[in-house]
């Protein structure tokens, strides 16, 4: 025999004698006509407080005298629960110590709710029962729920199909903040006194199914409400994103105001989105979604300094049977479309046939629909007479034609009678010669470079005969 079986042997034969003398002392006590219950250590019993006191409580369990709860155990106990503590309460109370060494009977109001707790816990789990409670915490995996004076947790995956479709953000504070201080009922599914571990399931003790939450979510929406939600999955025509539940289609022209080919060149699975609701259909079960339409839409600051009529640069970007499209030099991303029939003033069968991908043109808008945003452009009027006084006022202002110390119309430096006395009237019906504008740009050069002399300087001019000629009338009437 080990000196270790020996051990044991001897540590039972003490155990055994003292069970032994507990038994006779029961006895004895019984015949002398005194029922004494002893209690025996991790036992719980309802006790009855005989007397509270600073640090410390008095309560009997029924034994020859009461037992005590201080030190740490009065001071484990929660401030609020002990205020409703006072003579005459019945309490449960754990047995710390049958006995210390001062002979005094140790007891815990708070390890024996504790350990009622778990007694709870054990139960629900053995008849699969459910129970209510609130959610107190989070932490990166799931939600802190209590049972009595334990907390257990529910991991994520067991939280219910409803408030899991409905976790958004990408940190625990963001998806499960708001959640504190919700009701909750959850089923036990794994109880460990040891490890003091209590695991916890929504989803086990709900009932609801993918399509009861759909209908809940569509009942529950109104078209205007702006929801964040999940892209779950993309396709060609649009990409499909969870809200609370229910899944809703972002059309391809309502993912951005730019032009896409695939959802996947702004968006991808998993990527929180905001979203507005623009449609509803309850009896297909169906809900259209837009994130364009939460976006400012750039197109009207871009178009805000073109008109109707003004020539612009483009480059010719794609040719269909209808016409060309052209994206205008210096406007970001804007395209204009030339149908065919402003390409050529000709009747011409597809616009390949005067024009081809990435031509740089001048061309002349026609049309601008703020509304659809479109912008129409035409080629073959862009030296049409019907815009010639457009053209010339456009020049005109470009060129500046005051000069900059007197701030003169640019007329009093020219003679009084020039080619470029051309009636106001006619001016619409006129189309401009490209001569006539290098020589205004040629003598608004010269002014400009020439100093007005002093009147004092100035040489005596003889006037004109009447034999000379008036030359510059001539021309003009020519």
């Amino acid at each position: 025999m080990t000196d270790h079986d020996a051990d044991s042997k001897n540590g039972e034969q003490v155990e055994k004698k003292e069970e032994q003398v507990e038994n006779k002392m029961e006895a004895l006590l019984e015949q002398e006509g005194v029922n004494i219950d002893f209690p025996k250590q991790g036992e719980i019993r309802d006790g009855i407080i005989a007397s509270i006191s600073e640090g410390q409580i008095l309560v009997s369990i029924g034994t020859k005298s009461e037992g005590l709860i201080t030190g740490k155990e009065y001071e484990a106990i929660p401030h609020d629960v002990l205020e409703t503590f006072e003579v005459g309460k019945v309490i449960p109370v754990f047995v710390v110590t049958p006995e210390d060494s001062s002979g005094n009977l140790i007891l815990s109001f708070v390890k024996a709710v504790e350990e009622q707790s778990w007694f709870d816990a054990e139960e629900l789990m053995r008849t699969n029962s459910s129970f209510e409670s609130k959610i107190i915490g989070y932490n990166k995996g799931g939600l802190i729920v209590p049972l009595g004076t334990i907390r257990g947790f529910i991991p994520a995956s067991q939280v219910s199909l409803s408030r899991r479709l409905a976790i958004t953000g990408d940190t625990p504070e963001e998806r499960y903040k708001e959640m504190i201080g919700e009701e909750v009922e959850v089923c036990v599914i794994e109880v460990d006194r040891e490890r003091r571990r209590l695991i916890l399931s929504e989803r086990a003790a709900s009932s609801e199914t993918r399509e009861m939450i759909k209908d809940k979510v569509i009942d529950d929406l109104n078209e205007g409400d702006v929801k964040t939600g999940r892209v779950t999955s993309l396709a060609e025509f649009g990409a499909f994103v969870s809200i609370g539940g229910a899944d809703g289609l972002v059309h391809l022209s309502e993912i951005s105001w730019d032009h896409i080919t695939h959802p996947n060149e702004v968006l991808k699975v998993g990527q929180e989105v905001k979203v507005k609701i623009i449609s509803i259909d309850k009896e297909r079960r169906r809900i259209g979604l837009s994130i364009r339409q939460l976006l400012k839409d750039p197109w009207s600051d871009q178009v805000a300094h073109l008109n109707v009529g003004q020539l612009v640069e483009a480059e010719i970007t794609r040719l269909t049977n209808f016409g060309a499209f052209a994206r205008i030099k210096g406007e970001g991303d804007i395209e204009g479309l030339i149908h065919i029939s402003e390409i050529s003033e000709r009747r011409i069968e597809h616009p390949k046939e005067m024009i081809h991908t990435n031509d740089i043109l001048t061309l002349r808008i026609i049309k601008i629909d703020e509304e659809n945003h479109r912008i129409g452009l035409s080629m073959r009027r862009v030296d049409s007479p019907a815009y010639a006084d457009l053209d010339w006022k456009t020049l005109a202002a470009e060129i500046d034609l005051t000069t900059p110390e007197e701030g003169e119309n640019l007329g009093a430096f020219m003679p009084e009678t020039s080619e470029l006395d051309v009636p106001v009237a006619e001016t619409a019906a006129v189309e401009t010669p490209v001569a006539e504008v290098e020589e205004v740009e040629t003598l608004v050069a010269e002014v400009k470079e020439v100093e007005t002399p002093e009147p004092e300087t100035l040489p005596e001019v003889s006037e004109p005969t009447e034999e000379l000629p008036d030359t510059n009338a001539e021309e003009a009437s020519e």
